[in-house]
């Protein structure tokens, strides 16, 4: 079952308040994304942590509901 682009950028908003997020549909299909989250909550972590925190304010839907994210994340200039 697919995942709609907006409960994705919901969800991780939902778990990172100021982020701004950027949901694009690569294949038309509602299960490979990609992802620009920008956070001031990545500010000091490492790539690999930031990347954890996103996937963790997904509640587990890799691999499930949401098949394929390729997620790019930044901190705010």
């Amino acid at each position: 079952m697919a995942m709609p682009a907006a409960e994705i950028e919901a969800m991780i908003r939902a778990a990172l308040p100021d982020a701004e997020v950027e949901i694009t549909d690569l294949a038309g299909d509602g299960d490979h994304y990609a992802a620009r989250v920008t956070s001031a909550a990545f500010a000091g972590l490492s790539r690999v942590k930031q990347h954890k925190l996103v996937y963790d304010a997904l509640g587990g839907r890799m691999g499930g509901e949401l098949h394929a994210l390729q997620l790019t994340t930044a901190v705010p200039n």
